[in-house]
């Protein structure tokens, strides 16, 4: 039989034409060309189970047919070209014939235009001898013609492909420049990566100094777990790949930079069997540029946006802590703002006296537990040898214990004339919560802070001494007349007890002043235990001191001032009486200030006459006596 090769050709000609046209006009996925091409095959060559395997960076990767559902491996192009030597079609070696999928193949066809890499290979089932087959000059225009049809779509799907893609790299590039919001930024990286690359697995690595808190699911980057060629990304700067053979796949890194710095790290990872293409890198690493310009700018915009609060918050405390207000004032001011700031979990505020470190009132509950000693005790190790701040984003690795609940600390001392005169901690229970700008913010606060508190405690100090008798540690007369005036003035009832000290000159002339002054200190301290908070004690001036109690009943008065005479003979050494004079007042009859005095003055006198060592209340009756 005669076969008319010629014409033969021409209709694969027409066919394949029609194709091109077609697949031009309609279609963008190789797939269904590559379909088409193994029907054109099939019904000029009665060729079955037809398969091509695309050239694609030294690999012939599979192309899944829609009719298909195979899983394929890639083959080498060095082992798969060795096996065509001088022609484009051969039967398929029997080494290829065991692969999975391809062990009822016959047949392999190389598509190759001379000097220039394989556009790929189709592999194929011969099912009835043909002849066309045998004529080589027919099969080489076969091949170049195929070669180039096959070769042409596949530039023009990759141009359509890549158009596609910097399109819409395009498109986020303006998104990215019209937003300052670092959610939209990450969330438009994850999703244009995946609606471009479905097959491959996308991980954001940050930088552990980004300040703005997100929603999208991203990771830390931590230079003690990331892969060395991770950590060579994000200091080059340089795109890094490597294949880990132990979890059968191929990593790639894009670092995530502007032009400042690099900010993180695109993380590709994909199974050894699929290759990225050189189109796809390109793509992968313009996002990763565009992003970081995009995360900078965003990052830029908020700190010039915080540097304005910081500002505008270390001018409001200044000018706060210049208004003199006393210590608890101030450091309630302060736990404010920290709170407002850096949202801890926990704050404490320690002042150092007499070389120990104590508590202050400004502390969040944990700081009274076992458990907050232990964070405390920590800081104060440091700032033992050191002056300088501390800053924790993770305590659980310096302490080594995973029941340590908070593990980001921040502590600042507090320092006057190279001094530390106590420090400030906040921690929270997320690691690597409070950001380094955080960290600088609260030294600046704590920094301008610390001389205002360390002003407010002299003045407390100094107003201590005015306020109270230095002997005695019992308060001075004239702050005694300030209280008494006011609670004239404010409270519905008050006390007031005169005391003298019985034959005190006696005790002077016997003992010594010395020895005077002994007994004088013990009866200011039992007058500050009975009293205690329910009012003060005063050194009213010489051996007379007193006492005034506001909002106290009558009975209450007197009970007090009995248990007073009564106490202080067993509690001074040598043993002294007092005498005293009590007066009660309430709002019904509220006495004058100087009479108040008088009227105490007057009672004590009939104490003294009436024999020593007791108490006697006022009446008018005794005004006569006087």
């Amino acid at each position: 039989m005669i076969f008319d090769h010629q014409q033969k050709l021409i209709e694969i000609k027409s066919d394949l034409m029609d194709f091109h046209i077609n697949s031009n006009n309609e279609l963008d996925d190789l797939n269904e060309f590559v379909l088409l091409i193994s029907k054109l095959l099939e019904r000029h060559f009665l060729i079955t189970n037809c398969i091509f395997f695309k050239w694609t960076d030294d690999l012939f990767k599979p192309v899944n047919h829609s009719d298909r559902n195979m899983n394929l491996y890639n083959i080498s192009s060095i082992a798969l070209e060795s096996y065509f030597k001088q022609q484009s079609l051969i039967p398929i070696p029997p080494a290829l014939k065991k692969e999975k999928g391809l062990e009822q193949m016959t047949h392999m066809l190389l598509l190759k235009i001379e000097d220039q890499d394989p556009s790929g290979v189709f592999v194929f089932k011969e099912s009835l001898p043909c002849p066309f087959f045998d004529n080589l000059e027919f099969m080489e225009k076969i091949v170049l013609l195929l070669s180039e049809v096959v070769q042409t779509k596949m530039k023009n799907i990759n141009m359509r492909q890549n158009e596609i893609q910097y399109r819409k790299l395009y498109d986020i590039a303006n998104l990215f420049h019209s937003t300052m919001d670092v959610d939209t930024i990450l969330q438009n990286v994850l999703a244009i990566i995946k609606d471009n690359f479905p097959n491959l697995k996308i991980e954001l690595i940050l930088s552990n100094n980004q300040d703005q808190k997100t929603k999208v699911n991203i990771k830390q980057f931590d230079y003690l777990s990331e892969r060395a060629t991770t950590i060579e990304a994000f200091l080059s700067g340089e795109m890094t790949a490597e294949h880990i053979p132990e979890f059968n796949c191929y990593l790639l890194n894009a670092p995530i930079k502007g032009q400042q710095a690099t900010y993180g790290i695109l993380q590709v990872t994909v199974q050894s069997d699929y290759t990225i293409t050189v189109s796809q890198r390109e793509f992968i690493q313009v996002l990763a540029q565009a992003s970081g310009n995009a995360l900078e700018n965003a990052k830029l915009y908020h700190q010039s946006s915080r540097l304005i609060s910081d500002l505008q918050l270390i001018n409001e405390t200044s000018h706060r802590l210049n208004m003199r207000l006393d210590i608890d004032e101030m450091l309630l001011f302060l736990q404010k703002q920290l709170m407002k700031s850096f949202h801890p979990m926990e704050l404490c505020f320690i002042f150092k006296e007499d070389e120990q470190f104590e508590m202050t009132s400004a502390c969040t509950g944990l700081f009274k537990t076992a458990q907050g000693d232990m964070y405390i005790q920590h800081v104060e190790k440091h700032f033992s040898h050191s002056q300088d701040p501390l800053f924790i984003a993770d305590f659980r690795r310096i302490i080594e214990d995973e029941h340590i609940e908070f593990r980001s600390i921040m502590a600042i001392p507090m320092i006057v004339e190279e001094r530390i005169n106590g420090f400030s901690i906040v921690m929270h229970s997320e690691p690597y919560f409070f950001s380094f700008d955080s960290f600088k913010l609260m030294q600046s606060l704590i920094h301008h802070s610390s001389l205002a508190i360390a002003n407010s405690k002299l003045r407390h100090q100094l107003q201590e001494m005015v306020d109270k008798d230095h002997l005695t540690g019992l308060y001075a007369r004239s702050y005694l007349d300030h209280f008494v005036e006011k609670s004239l003035h404010e409270d519905d009832a008050g006390m007031f007890l005169l005391i003298d000290i019985d034959n005190f000159k006696h005790i002077n002339d016997t003992f010594g002043h010395q020895m005077g002054d002994t007994i004088l200190k013990q009866i200011g301290m039992q007058l500050q235990r009975i009293v205690s908070k329910q009012g003060i004690c005063a050194r009213w001036g010489g051996e007379e001191m007193s006492v005034y109690i506001p909002n106290v009943s009558d009975k209450e008065a007197f009970m007090v001032a009995k248990t007073l005479v009564d106490s202080i003979p067993k509690v001074t050494e040598p043993s002294v009486t007092i005498s005293a004079g009590l007066i009660t007042w309430d709002k019904e009859e509220r006495p004058e200030f100087q009479a108040l005095f008088l009227h105490a003055d007057t009672a004590l006198y009939n104490a003294k006459n009436n024999g020593k060592n007791q108490v006697c209340i006022f009446h008018h009756s005794m005004q006569l006596q006087h």
